[in-house]
């Protein structure tokens, strides 16, 4: 079996040949389209894939990025979820852009991060330009047996300014959610009340790179998993940052496992730029100080808006 072929992470020649095959690309007339069904484009793409899997036609970058692996094996899982049980409506999504980097700033929360597969599964799906967010995660994902694996296949990496400002200098969209466990493992009481956001690491980032920031509202996270109680032992033991309790897990055994569905709100707020501060405005502490204050106030202001705005937590 030959092997995958690793590539950089902004490559000019590659990147002219993907825009050249946006353009050339025709849609087929709608008739055309429904002659054929969906199992049998779904199979052919299957089989397409498996082609290229054993033919080692494929791609990863200097990351561990295997977007054909993510795209047609880790991606579609997530479509039910995004479409039918937590119903998520994005909003601002042209505050995206089509191309070059940025960084995406979200609040944490809901006991297992699947706030953060849901604002890259929508992104990717619903943006014009279908973007891959590179989501920085903690590195006790990468120590997680196969998690790590999969998570550095689909894209992710530790969260730590070298990777982030590589990755971002190589006009990548980077996801980051700063207040960690602390935020995903918060009591459902504190819901929806942002957690610290560290030392301002994503701005120092940010700045060195000149990128814009995008703050990211998420609402209907919270009520998935209620977290009334933490096992500290069972934590302990296990070596996780919290074992939770909710009102049907450990009670109800895997079947507590399932989420609620509740229905979800993403937001992306207008982007402050960080190319107006000058080269060395990341060295500056007070203004790393102020604009992670002012993305933690934008943030949180956006999720007492839209809290106010949704009159269930199951509806909407």
């Amino acid at each position: 079996m030959a092997g995958a072929r690793v590539i950089p992470l902004h490559d000019p020649e590659r990147d002219a040949a993907r825009r050249s095959r946006h353009v050339e690309v025709v849609p087929e007339p709608a008739q055309q389209q429904s002659e054929t069904p969906d199992w049998e484009r779904r199979l052919a793409d299957l089989l397409s894939f498996a082609r290229r899997r054993i033919a080692g036609d494929y791609q990863i970058d200097e990351f561990g990025f295997d977007r054909d692996l993510t795209e047609n094996v880790l991606m579609p899982p997530l479509k039910p979820l995004y479409e039918k049980w937590f119903r998520v409506e994005t909003i601002g999504l042209s505050n995206i852009p089509m191309a070059g980097g940025a960084l995406i700033v979200a609040n944490h929360s809901g006991t297992l991060p699947l706030d953060a597969l849901m604002t890259s599964y929508g992104i990717a799906s619903e943006h014009p330009a279908q973007r891959h967010m590179r989501m920085l995660g903690a590195d006790l994902v990468f120590r997680t047996p196969l998690l790590g694996a999969l998570a550095r296949k689909s894209g992710q990496t530790l969260a730590c300014n070298p990777d982030a400002e590589r990755l971002l200098s190589s006009g990548e969209l980077v996801g980051v959610w700063p207040e960690g466990f602390k935020g995903i493992g918060k009591p459902f009481k504190d819901r929806y009340k942002l957690q610290r956001f560290g030392r301002g690491g994503f701005v120092s980032a940010a700045l060195k790179t000149g990128v814009p920031i995008i703050p990211c509202s998420i609402v209907g996270a919270e009520e998935i998993y209620p977290m009334i109680g933490d096992i500290k032992a069972l934590a302990r033991l296990f070596g996780f940052p919290y074992f939770p309790v909710t009102p049907f897990f450990p009670l109800l055994g895997p079947l507590g496992a399932i989420p609620l569905p509740s229905k979800w709100y993403i937001e992306f707020g207008e982007p402050i730029r960080t190319d107006v501060f000058g080269e060395n405005a990341a060295d500056d502490p007070m203004l790393v100080f102020n604009l992670t204050d002012q993305v933690r106030e934008t943030i949180q202001q956006t999720l007492y808006r839209l809290l106010t705005q949704r009159r269930n937590v199951f509806l909407g």
